[in-house]
């Protein structure tokens, strides 16, 4: 099984396969990651042309660096077995990811996980290079979401799919992502967006927001971005090339955090050092860090990394509050 490789998903971007110009749109567009959609965004009888326009598109290339993913359409349908091994073995050398929707148990992870060893094996394609993207999207699948995320190793994210969850429990409102009328304490995506996201911490997956359908109101996008940026969420769909800079800006660390993030990094790996003391717990300026602080800062580094950011501070140990404005190598 090939080992996976974590991958920057700030913006997911939405593409119908149908839509031929679209998916060439898209590869100049500076979303993280696009999925190129064969289910809901695609009409039944549009589904075996969406098919070969998606192959087509991911074997001319141009979406750089780009995640490239394909979502298929659930097994209760007539047309995942087909999805799969058309676009496998259509494009499979130029695929990253294969996403699921509708995921209710993790018995059909499984499956789609078997039908694409089968299909890499044929084709002489790398066995478990192809990434699984699991979608949540009703009770059955929040209540399994562990499992889900556990049921193989090529599982990447666990996405919130808010429209239809919110039909399957019978949610009293007709706008995706917004707070039900008479919902007035609190947020009512809480417990489903901690448990999805619990259960990707869990199995070091990454926990991927869904879409904000009014994709003309930015703010109203930017809004409900943050709040699964401030759980810890990783990125969120975008359905309209102006949803795509405010999901990267949202899910990517402020540059005062990432410089924060580095600055303990550097002074926790110096202080803990032989030269530095080797101490377990040390001031830096007015704040105390330790080995929880340097977890943190991990975290916050590590999306500021992923998302390109440059620092603008460097650790000085002779400095009052350990910061320079020039790096080592310059002062």
């Amino acid at each position: 099984m090939a080992e996976r490789v974590l991958r920057p998903r700030r913006s997911n971007l939405a593409v119908p396969g149908s839509s031929p110009k679209m998916l060439e749109k898209a590869k100049g567009l500076p979303a993280d990651q696009v999925f190129l959609d064969i289910e809901d965004a695609v009409a039944p009888l549009a589904k075996p042309e969406a098919r070969k326009n998606i192959v087509a598109a991911l074997n001319e290339g141009g979406y750089g660096n780009k995640v490239r993913t394909v979502r298929v359409n659930d097994f209760t349908t007539e047309w995942t077995y087909r999805d799969v091994i058309e676009v496998v073995e259509g494009a499979g050398a130029n695929l990253d990811c294969i996403m699921l929707p509708k995921v209710q148990t993790a018995e059909q992870v499984v499956t789609l996980d078997t039908l694409l060893t089968q299909i890499e094996k044929a084709n002489g394609l790398e066995v478990g290079r192809l990434g699984i993207e699991a979608q949540i999207e009703n009770a059955l699948g929040l209540v399994n979401v562990d499992a889900i995320a556990a049921a193989s190793p090529r599982v990447e994210t666990i996405i919130f799919g808010p429209a239809d969850f919110m039909a399957s429990i019978n949610m009293r409102t007709l706008v995706v992502g917004e707070q039900p009328a008479g919902y007035t304490e609190g947020d009512a995506y809480h417990y489903i967006l901690m448990r999805i996201l619990m259960a990707a911490r869990a199995h070091d997956k990454q926990a991927i927001d869904g879409p904000y359908l009014q994709i003309r109101d930015v703010d109203g996008y930017r809004r409900v971005a943050d709040r699964a940026a401030a759980l810890g969420f990783d990125g969120k769909w975008v359905l309209h090339p102006g949803q795509v800079d405010a999901a990267n800006e949202v899910f990517s660390p402020k540059q005062d955090d990432f410089d924060h993030a580095e600055l303990i990094l550097d002074a926790y790996a110096y202080y803990t050092s032989e030269a530095g003391g080797k101490l377990g717990a040390v001031m830096i300026g007015s704040e105390m860090i330790d080995e929880a602080s340097n977890k943190m800062a991990l975290v916050i580094s590590g999306k500021g990394r992923a998302a390109g950011m440059q620092r603008t501070i460097w650790f000085d140990p002779a400095s009052d509050d350990a910061r320079s404005s020039a790096p080592p190598e310059a002062s």
